[in-house]
């Protein structure tokens, strides 16, 4: 037989991989298993532009059938991955014969948190297009859609629903919003981010039900509140696809484990990218899983690149990097933001129209930022990690390009 790299998973982290391989210049099969029958698409503008109704389902696709065929990587597409015989090297399928691979990278990603409170009509999670289609049909419908968790999906999918002229409420029993992945002081802001822009904020209260159907439906709170709906979303986070995964014998704990190379443990031949993958970050001194779509991209390069030259493989060591539209902020995070970290922040949203925040885990090197319309900032702070600036000398510099807005 020939030799043959399959890839499961055909979101961004799977259709990467592939053509990073072809660039590497691997000359053998490739073969792309993915569950949807799509074609293979991209998945943030699910909640902004795709559910706003601003881009076509056809500006989101990754990778066309002639694309495919140029590249010389085959598709197989509506399969479901259902176990892995490592001793065989077979990709077992429902309702397919068994794939032999030679090399297997593992890129099935995430899928949202199933709602607690039932998944009938008008209950949706927010994860892939055909998700987004029932969304959009209900916001199409109008009335009031509730909102249950203010994480980047929630968030993004409640700002999309206000533009398109829906009544929002957003519920979080965390007491600030993204005070989880930022700070409190930072959180606030976020929250007035919504309120400003008409959104119902509730924090601090958790859902004990949701009552009703498609339509009507009725939340009863913790604190005895009670918001009727005509949709929810449920948008509480997010679990790596791996559980097909659990009789293979590779070591799987929140995500297939794997060394500082991408390569599972005790199977190295077998590799995962992306945000089922959980890996050892040399630079962190960890094993860290990072549920972002730049995270996919660059691992799927260093994957990449080790099955093409295994004997110098490189060992990955990305700087974090995510982003997320609300309303009119762009939001951008580079390196490793909230937590116990001292913090500095430059700006501010209603004086100055952008801010960053600056954080710091002994007082001085720079651990990561969090920045809001400031592309500058950005730079500079992607820069200085790099370089090892002070966040003294980042504020410094900064703080000079500040301006106050114009009152409107």
């Amino acid at each position: 037989m020939s030799p043959a790299t399959v890839i499961v998973g055909s979101s961004i982290g799977g259709v990467r991989a592939a053509q990073a391989l072809r660039l590497e210049g691997y000359t053998a099969e490739i073969i792309l298993v993915g569950e949807e029958t799509e074609l293979p698409y991209d998945k943030p503008p699910l909640s902004k532009s795709v559910l706003a109704g601003t881009a076509e389902e056809s500006s989101i696709g990754l990778l066309t059938r002639d694309e495919a065929d140029e590249a010389r990587i085959q598709l197989l597409l509506g399969q479901r991955a259902t176990g892995v015989d490592i001793a065989t090297s077979l990709l077992q399928l429902e309702g397919h014969e068994p794939v032999r691979f030679d090399n297997l990278i593992i890129a099935t990603g995430a899928s949202a948190r199933p709602s607690p409170w039932g998944q009938r009509p008008g209950i949706h999670v927010l994860r892939t297009l055909e998700d987004a289609r029932k969304l959009r049909e209900d916001l199409l419908a109008g009335g009031h859609l509730a909102v249950i968790g203010a994480g980047f999906i929630g968030a993004e999918a409640a700002a999309t629903a206000r533009s398109l002229g829906l009544d929002v409420t957003v519920i979080d029993p965390v007491p600030v919003p993204m005070s989880r992945i930022f700070n409190p002081e930072i959180g606030h802001w976020f929250g007035d981010l919504h309120r400003s822009n008409g959104i119902n904020t509730i924090f601090g209260t958790g859902v004990e039900s949701v009552d009703g159907d498609r339509g009507s439906f009725v939340l009863r709170l913790t604190n005895g509140t009670r918001i009727e709906a005509s949709a929810v979303l449920v948008g509480i986070g997010a679990v790596p696809n791996d559980s097909w995964l659990a009789s293979s014998g590779l070591l799987v704990d929140n995500g297939v484990v794997l060394d500082e190379y991408c390569r599972a443990v005790d199977a190295p031949n077998i590799y995962a990218v992306g945000d089922v993958a959980r890996w050892r970050h040399l630079g962190h001194g960890e094993e860290i899983r990072i549920e972002h779509w730049t995270n996919a991209v660059e691992q799927a390069s260093c994957v990449a690149h080790n099955i093409t030259h295994p004997q110098e493989p490189r060992a990955y060591t990305p700087t974090e990097y995510v982003w997320s539209d609300q309303h009119d902020w762009k939001i951008q995070v580079v390196g490793r933001v909230g937590g116990d970290c001292e913090h500095i922040v430059i700006g501010h949203p209603e004086i100055h129209g952008k801010f960053a925040a600056l954080y710091t885990g002994d007082g001085s090197s720079l651990r990561g930022a969090a920045i809001v319309n400031w592309p500058k900032a950005l730079v500079a702070c992607r820069r200085g990690m790099t370089a090892g600036t002070t966040v003294q000398e980042l504020r410094a510099k900064l703080e000079p390009q500040l301006n106050p807005v114009a009152a409107s």
